[in-house]
């Protein structure tokens, strides 16, 4: 097994040029979810018994003073860290646990903790993903700036949406929906997630607003890392001359607000694709699993290291969202409880608890294998 291993990722470079700058990737990732719910768990007063990169059996690990097992396991997909208490399958303690903890970790087991820190240390993980998205942001916005252009057509696109409405050289888009856009950026990204949806348009043409309202055709294009993508498009395009194109320096604190706005930005743009995902109305190739994020991984490698950073915060503002679905055993699946217990101002029954947390390591499988056939044969 050994032997077929190491001569499959040998092939081509594919261990140092995919599978490497994924790990790497992930790791990082990972490592920050986790790395959210400890430090805040901690700061409450929450014992913690392990903080694992991976699933699995342990391929290495030691004991700090405080009695938490670092350790990393062998399936690279994720992590986790385990309070004092955790237990079972729903996070519950087993029901001899008192007799299993002196009265001092007692204290510090994580189910006997108020609502409030429980809910804390477990929204800790994506908001920590959230915030390495905006220090990654931030970091590129003030040591490179920024190339922006004014929201200005160069060139319609013969028979696209625009075409078709009467756009012209030189109009400047003021509005779109009623929001006021500055960059020509602005438009592609707000255009890019609402592919045949109506948008009301406001355009500039020799001084004076004109109101359209075109509908962006669905169309594939090859992103920068080579992947496929449908989105919408209007069908103008932009140049450095018509759009003024320039380079723009940020201070710290703009960058960090900057920072802000895109991470934002890019939370919005997952939210409604999902919303789009959800009711059949995207491609389900633009979802991808592990081996999909592989490949992207490799991609960015080879274009270098601001490439593959970039691809990290993207992907931990991904695994952010995804751990707030209120899905057990996500998450967002121990806040929906928490939020239940406060209103009940009780413990859910344990009965519940597992129903639930059994249907939802369901619904994850079941997404999981979706995206690993996907990656693997469908698209």
């Amino acid at each position: 097994m050994t032997d077929i291993f190491f001569t499959v990722f040998s092939i081509d470079g594919l261990l140092i040029g995919t599978i490497l700058p994924f790990l790497i990737v992930l790791t990082v990732v990972v490592f920050v979810h986790e790395m959210g719910h400890y430090l805040v768990g901690r700061w409450c007063g929450i014992g913690v018994d392990a903080f694992s990169i991976g699933f699995g059996p342990e391929l290495a690990g030691y004991t700090a003073a405080n009695g938490t097992r670092w350790k990393l396991s062998a399936i690279p997909l994720g992590g986790y860290v385990k309070f004092m208490g955790e237990m079972t399958v729903s996070g519950n303690p087993d029901p001899d646990l008192p007799d299993s903890l002196t009265a001092e970790q007692l204290k510090s087991a994580f189910h006997v903790q108020p609502v409030w820190k429980r809910a804390l240390t477990v929204v800790a993980g994506p908001m920590a993903n959230f915030i390495l998205a905006i220090a990654v942001f931030a970091t590129m916005l003030a040591f490179n700036g920024r190339y922006i252009h004014d929201p200005v057509v160069a060139e319609v696109m013969p028979g696209s949406a625009a075409d078709v409405a009467g756009f012209q050289p030189g109009d400047r888009f003021v509005s779109l929906d009623g929001q006021t856009v500055d960059t020509f950026a602005d438009i592609q990204r707000y255009v890019s997630q609402r592919a045949e949806v109506p948008i009301a348009i406001v355009m500039r043409r020799d001084g004076k607003d004109l109101d359209f309202t075109l509908t962006p055709q669905l169309r594939e294009i090859e992103d920068a890392l080579g992947n496929k993508v449908k989105i919408g498009l209007l069908g103008v395009a932009n140049s450095d001359e018509a759009g003024n194109g320039r380079l723009v320096r940020y201070g710290v604190v703009e960058s960090v607000g900057q920072a802000v706005l895109q991470t934002w930005a890019a939370i919005e743009g997952t939210g409604a694709f999902l919303a789009r995902f959800a009711v059949g109305r995207e491609d389900k190739c633009q979802l991808g699993g592990p081996v999909k994020i592989a490949d992207m991984a490799g991609r960015a490698a080879q274009k270098g290291v601001l490439w593959v950073v970039q691809l990290v915060a993207l992907l931990s503002i991904g695994i952010g969202i995804l751990n707030l679905f209120p899905i057990p055993p996500l998450d967002g699946g121990h806040l929906l409880f928490y939020g239940v217990e406060s209103v009940i101002r009780g413990p859910v029954p344990t009965a519940v608890l597992e129903l639930f947390y059994r249907i939802g390591f369901f619904m994850v499988l079941a997404f999981m294998g979706f995206v690993f056939w996907n990656d693997l044969f469908a698209c």
